[in-house]
Order: C-alpha cells, then sequence, then structure tokens
C-alpha cells in the first residue's frame, strides 16, 4: 500500500482552482470516452456509466504537465473514477465489478494514512484498545494512540479536539445504519490484492483538513459549531429529519451551509487533491490505468479538477501550514486553546462513556 503525498508542516498555503462553475457537468463531460471505454472492458458497465457513478478520464484531457515534475514522469493513460455512498452494500458490488472488470495498476481510495484502518478494522468484535464506532473521523481502529499522535502532529490539539467531536457526532447521527461504515474501501482493498494492483491513499490527512477549516471560521463561528456539536452528542431525542446517511461528504455540506467558510477546506481543497493523487503522485507514474474509488459527492469536483487544472500548483501547496504569529502572541494562544481542549476532550471522554 503507498502513502499518498507526503504533507508538509511549514510553508504558506496558496489558494487552489476555483471550484466548478454551476455549468460543470462532469457527466457530460466525459460520457462520449466513458461509454467507448467502457464497452471496451465490459459492456455491464453501461449502467453504471449511465448513471453517472463512473467515469473515465484521458490522459488526454488531463491539464499540463508541472514544470517542477521529473523528467522521467509519465501521467496514467486513463483514470477511472466510482462514486460511492459508504453505508451501501450496492457501492460494495459495485467497486468489485469495475475493479475486476478495469484490472488497473494502481486503485486509489478516499482515505488517508491515519483512516487507512478503517481498510482493515473487522466489523464486528473489539480489540482492547479504546475504539469509536467506525466513521470516516474515528481514530485509525484499533490503534487508537498512534491516531492521537499523529493527529497533534500534523493538526495540533484543536484538529484533535475536533476530529474526536465529530467523530462522536457522526456516529450519532447514523446509528440508524445497519451497513458498517467503509465496506467499499475494504472490498477495493481485497480486490487490489487479487488483482496485484497497489493500493494508494489518495485523500489528505483529515488532521490538516480539520485544522484549516477551525481556522477559516471567525471565534464567533468557532462558538457556534462547537456548542451545536455538544447539542447534537447530549441530545436524547432524534428526529428522522435530523438523520443523515452517514456520509462526510453530506455533513460536510451540512455543515457549510451553516458556515460557508467550510466549503473550501472541507470539500474543495480534497477534490483537488484527489485529483492529484490519481495522476500525479509518485505511486500511479508511468501506469497504464487508475482507478479512484471517491465518496459520490466528490465526483464533479475532482473530474473538474483533473482536466482544468494548470500545473502551477504542488502538493505542498494544499497541505502547507503559515503561521504570523510572534512567540509571544503563540504562548498566549497556546496556553489559552489548551485550557479550552482540554476541557473539550474531558467533556467527550465523559460522553464517550455514555454513548458508547
Amino acid at each position: 500500500m503507498a502513502a499518498g503525498p507526503t504533507p508538509s508542516t511549514a510553508g504558506s498555503f496558496r489558494p487552489p482552482l476555483p471550484p466548478p462553475p454551476p455549468c460543470f457537468d462532469y457527466r457530460a463531460a466525459m460520457l462520449g470516452h466513458t461509454r467507448a471505454a467502457a464497452a471496451a472492458v465490459d459492456p455491464a458497465l453501461a449502467e453504471l456509466v449511465e448513471s453517472g457513478a463512473l467515469v473515465s478520464v484521458p490522459r488526454r484531457r488531463f491539464g499540463p504537465v508541472p514544470a517542477w515534475r521529473p523528467p522521467d514522469f509519465v501521467e496514467p493513460e486513463d483514470v477511472w473514477i466510482l462514486g460511492t455512498s459508504h453505508l451501501s452494500e450496492e457501492s460494495v458490488a459495485q467497486v468489485e465489478r469495475v475493479l475486476r472488470a478495469v484490472r488497473p495498476d494502481n486503485v486509489v481510495v478516499e482515505l488517508c494514512r491515519s483512516r487507512a484502518g478503517i481498510m482493515y478494522a473487522p466489523t464486528a468484535g473489539a480489540s482492547g484498545e479504546p475504539l469509536l464506532k467506525s466513521n470516516m473521523f474515528s481514530l485509525g481502529g484499533s490503534k487508537f494512540f498512534g491516531a492521537i499522535n499523529r493527529s497533534i502532529n500534523l493538526g495540533g490539539q484543536t484538529a484533535l479536539a475536533l476530529r474526536l467531536l465529530l467523530a462522536v457526532f457522526s456516529s450519532k447521527i447514523s446509528s440508524g445504519a445497519n451497513q458498517p461504515f467503509g465496506e467499499e474501501f475494504r472490498a477495493a482493498r481485497k480486490v487490489s490484492e487479487d488483482l496485484g494492483a497497489q493500493l494508494v491513499l489518495g485523500d489528505r490527512p483529515i488532521e490538516i483538513t480539520l485544522e484549516r477549516a477551525w481556522k477559516s471560521l471567525s471565534w464567533d463561528e468557532k462558538t457556534k459549531l462547537v456548542v451545536s456539536l455538544f447539542r447534537g452528542i447530549t441530545s436524547t431525542t432524534d428526529t428522522p429529519n435530523e438523520k443523515v446517511t452517514g456520509s462526510p461528504y453530506e455533513l460536510y455540506e451540512k455543515l457549510s451551509m451553516s458556515y460557508p467558510s467550510l466549503l473550501q477546506p472541507l470539500i474543495h481543497e480534497r477534490d483537488m487533491f484527489l485529483a492529484w493523487s490519481l495522476k500525479r503522485s509518485k505511486a500511479v507514474n508511468k501506469s497504464k490505468t487508475v482507478v479512484g474509488i471517491i465518496g459520490k459527492g466528490h465526483m464533479n469536483g475532482v473530474v473538474y479538477a483533473l482536466i482544468s487544472d494548470q500545473g502551477d500548483l504542488r502538493f505542498r501547496d494544499l497541505v502547507g501550514r503559515a503561521s504570523s504569529d510572534t512567540w509571544a502572541s503563540s504562548i498566549i494562544k497556546g496556553l489559552v486553546r489548551d485550557t479550552i481542549i482540554g476541557l473539550v476532550l474531558w467533556a467527550l471522554y465523559e460522553q464517550l462513556k455514555a454513548v458508547f
């Protein structure tokens, strides 16, 4: 299994490619090529193509290869993208069908290193270490303390606290789902192993995503967000209208409706990162065929990023962290932050004992 691009903990962040314009439709943009490509490998894939769940993007449609890439770097000939639902048995079957039909060199999944345990986590049973109910924010399966250490190193204590809050909140609102979270990723791993394809972690580290999301909010918005998450966690009544499917993309969309500044770090930046992992990461160099397994909500943004970027940004431009604080202000902010986070973590611990 290949890890995604190595995150940088220093350097400034550059604005990525703008999000897709309202008129952009990924399915219409690639339908002709995808129909022909699917017919060539397996006509039975036509149903997925027509529904928009499966697209194929040929290398000739990519943006230019950036000048900073090594001269011997060759982008994949064809990138297939399958949009899935993280709590769907149907998506599991679709992953198996597509991978066995296409037989790719690389399979890129919408996971990062600290969430890779989802692909190996048992659907039943438990290890001896603390374990949250599995979802996209869970702390690395059984390697709980290693995941905490990574969260602090990459995103800081704030990202860890926010991740814990979202993990508990996401588990609660999706508690009615009968399907274990991330089964399509487990299927992708198993089929990749059968085919001898390399598995690639293609998403930006969640710690960096949450850190950037937190920094995009004003202090007033931060307070409202934390209060609303705590209310959602501690609420003893649930109504059907308050339930969501458990999709991180749907949760992100709902948060972005209340906090518009979250849309960029939670969705648009990750769309570009996923697109770059599919066509520009070292793991896919000289590959003939790559298949991406991503949430269906990311399809439009990822396809747009594949064909529209001009090759002028690097991976580090999407993971860099900048700070203009002086040492004195950093100490003061750190003391205040750590006190607040300590209270949050204590409250979460008490809540976890009650919920789980």
